[in-house]
């Protein structure tokens, strides 16, 4: 029987998109169905010209405890291979991705919240990765991006163990990013998403394409600035202390091509 309560909510307001895994009953886990509808989820955001940023959080207190377990009962392969799938739609949105962290990001929600830009979280918020407590190859690609994000020795420290580490390791490890005092977790990001509606897409999605590991794009995004007219727009505004229009967007760049997702 399909779990009617399992879903991923979205909504847009100012620019910023926001997608809740919603799964209270299991602690947000992700179930095989929400792991399929994230990719075309993040598609039809993505050609949203409304949206500029995009916030990944959980339902209530919790942001997601892994993968939905029956779901890998029935089929642990495809449910893995979702789980990347999804996992390298989120890193390849072609605009920033926060994941708002609370409580569980556990498992497969570890691996959404590394494939975001940033991570905000609350403090008392408890990350794991945990494949090794049910005897599953974690993914080359997941393994990569960990290691890049948090460094080889805390990377194999999660992975070997699958223990639970704390808000305080995770950002001094550079798991997160930032660390809020409880209740000021979403007040903080939808700060920071205004932040980053209000500055240029064109700078954004050159170094989010750039910082991913892109090497071959320098002439592209050259010519995108000068085509664009931003730079010529930000320093007018600047010298008359105005705010910038900025005019370039992902989907006014036909040639814009984010980085390859997996087969």
């Amino acid at each position: 029987m399909a779990d009617t309560e399992a879903e991923l909510v979205q909504s847009i307001d100012g620019g910023v998109a926001t997608v809740v895994i919603h799964h209270p009953a299991k602690r947000n886990a992700m179930t095989t169905g929400m792991w399929r509808a994230l990719p075309a989820l993040l598609d039809r955001l993505a050609a949203d010209t409304a949206v500029r940023v995009l916030v990944l959080t959980g339902e209530g207190a919790t942001f997601c405890a892994g993968a939905d377990i029956s779901g890998l009962r029935a089929s642990a392969g495809e449910a893995q291979e979702l789980a990347v799938r999804a996992e390298e739609a989120l890193a390849a949105f072609p605009k920033p991705t926060i994941a708002a962290v609370r409580g569980f990001c556990v498992g497969g929600g570890c691996q959404l919240a590394a494939a975001c830009d940033l991570r905000f979280a609350e403090d008392g918020a408890s990350f794991g990765i945990t494949p090794s407590k049910l005897g599953i190859v974690y993914a080359a690609s997941s393994t990569r991006r960990l290691v890049r994000l948090v460094g080889p020795a805390t990377a194999k420290y999660l992975l070997f163990s699958g223990e639970l580490i704390d808000t305080e390791r995770a950002l001094r490890t550079g798991l997160v990013d930032e660390v809020l005092p409880a209740g000021e977790l979403d007040k903080r990001v939808a700060e920071f998403a205004k932040v980053l509606v209000s500055r240029s897409q064109l700078t954004q999605a050159a170094a989010k394409e750039f910082a991913d590991g892109r090497e071959d794009r320098d002439e592209h995004w050259a010519r995108q600035a000068r085509e664009s007219g931003d730079t010529a727009e930000g320093v007018a505004a600047f010298l008359e202390r105005r705010e910038p229009r900025f005019g370039w967007s992902p989907t006014s760049s036909p040639t814009t091509s984010a980085p390859p997702r997996l087969p």
